[in-house]
């Protein structure tokens, strides 16, 4: 079944209080719109359109970092739901299959309720996703007899007996794509609003003779983001769920209340994470690693038996393989980590490729920025890098070299080679005893100056 998707994405989002529109903010570390986009995704369809509006240029790039297979169109000025969807039909207009309406500020849809909106579609012309709520409030409200709906009456334009109905309009609308764009080009804007409502395409869809269904799905689903308040609470929501799985699927979590993922997280079963550590987009853990506590991890990837932490920074481009030990206070940049290399404690290492075995010492830094441009720290296999060594990059270290503790080295070293790039220590015999006299004598004759 061939599907396309129209994710709404126009609003201000005035509620926020904020310069950044609405669908940009970040939920688990990635901006609502992405929370839609993935879930539209999930279906595997043969389009995406994204109908933005306020902040549009910033929408569009945002669509660019997530995929580029996402289209976008303008709306403007913005006159309504219907008028929305409608920016869309020069793209999808003629396109074979099915449409699913989503927004941009609903990240919870889940892919199965999706499906299950399709399979509906065997039965119905138009297919909208309602919810009971709990407290109805201003939603629109759905007029339906069983999976047969009749109509949807905004809230505004409700009657107060229609408005004690709890069965409410998520906004979800499934469609044959020329079927949805038809009935949109009926939908006037006499209401109380003024505006283009798309929920109107049901009693037009009823007025042709098309039949109209509901598709239930749990209230949590529908959770829209208008608000801080609420998008704290869609946090929460988000990480509550996500360890959830995690322990379903076999990771440890030791205090899982701490630990917070990111939309795109992938850790393997059994793999270790301990307490207070923090996802960043882009991360994979495979099976049996562990993140030891207080760590934080963007764009990187852990191999197998490999383990990291506590206090460890793994930054984008930090690639570790099987049985890497990155320890306390290290942080790893665009660096490839081979087999079984080590790193243990207070050591930088950016744009470095480090083969396997070899040992980083304690403080060790490659100096990789010279004020414009990064260059590379190469290290070979089985090479042991002094404690506090300075790798002044482009350098390269040979397979089993050693640096001398203390070093700055510019010049490569070849394999198997010792490098010492430090001044020869000289002993001045008693000089420390004559120097603190001196000194105490300084100090004493100022305090008795003042």
């Amino acid at each position: 079944m061939q599907v396309s998707f129209i994710v709404l994405a126009a609003g201000q989002g005035t509620r926020m209080n904020s310069d950044l529109p609405k669908v940009l903010h970040p939920l688990a570390s990635a901006p609502l719109l992405h929370h839609a986009l993935t879930a539209g995704q999930s279906l595997d369809p043969t389009h995406i359109v994204v109908v933005t509006g306020h902040g549009a240029e910033a929408v569009a790039k945002a669509t660019r970092n997530f995929d580029d297979g996402v289209s976008c169109v303008v709306q403007e000025p913005q006159l309504g739901t219907a008028h929305a969807v409608a920016q869309a039909a020069p793209l999808l207009g003629d396109v074979a299959g099915e449409a699913i309406v989503l927004y941009a500020d609903t990240p919870f849809i889940r892919p199965e309720t999706l499906n299950a909106m399709l399979e509906a579609r065997a039965r119905h012309a138009v297919v909208v996703l309602g919810f009971h709520a709990k407290e109805p409030g201003r939603y629109g409200r759905l007029i339906a007899e069983g999976e047969t709906l009749a109509r949807i009456t905004e809230w505004k334009d409700a009657t107060e007996v229609e408005r004690a109905i709890t069965l409410c309009n998520s906004g979800v609308v499934c469609a044959e794509a020329k079927t949805l764009f038809s009935l949109i080009a009926e939908v006037g804007n006499a209401n109380a609003a003024g505006e283009y409502y798309l929920t109107d395409i049901v009693e037009i869809a009823r007025r042709r003779g098309l039949s109209a269904g509901v598709v239930l799905c749990d209230e949590a689903e529908t959770l829209g983001i208008n608000t801080r308040s609420q998008l704290a609470e869609a946090e929460a929501a988000f990480q509550a769920r996500a360890r959830a799985e995690a322990l379903e699927n076999g990771v440890t979590l030791t205090a899982p209340e701490t630990v917070f993922f990111a939309l795109d997280t992938h850790v393997g079963r059994d793999a270790l994470i301990g307490p207070n550590v923090i996802f960043g987009p882009g991360v994979t853990v495979e099976s049996g690693a562990e993140i030891k506590g207080f760590c934080h991890l963007e764009g990187c990837h852990i191999s197998r038996g490999a383990t990291v932490g506590p206090f460890a920074r793994l930054r984008p481009g930090a690639e570790l393989a099987e049985d890497v030990h990155v320890g306390n206070f290290v942080e790893i940049k665009n660096a490839i980590l081979d087999e079984g290399v080590k790193v243990g404690h207070l050591s930088y290492i950016g744009d470095a490729d480090v083969g396997e075995g070899t040992n980083i010492g304690a403080g060790t830094v490659t100096c990789n920025y010279d004020g414009v441009m990064k260059h590379r720290t190469r290290i070979g296999r089985h090479a042991f890098i002094g404690s506090d060594t300075m790798l002044v990059a482009p350098v390269v270290i040979g397979d089993g070299a050693m640096t001398g503790s203390g070093s700055v080295i510019t010049e490569d070293v070849p394999a198997a080679a010792v490098a010492l790039a430090r001044a020869r220590q000289v002993n001045k015999p008693d000089l420390a005893t004559r120097l603190f006299e001196r000194l105490r004598a300084v100090k004493a004759s100022k305090h008795k100056d003042s």
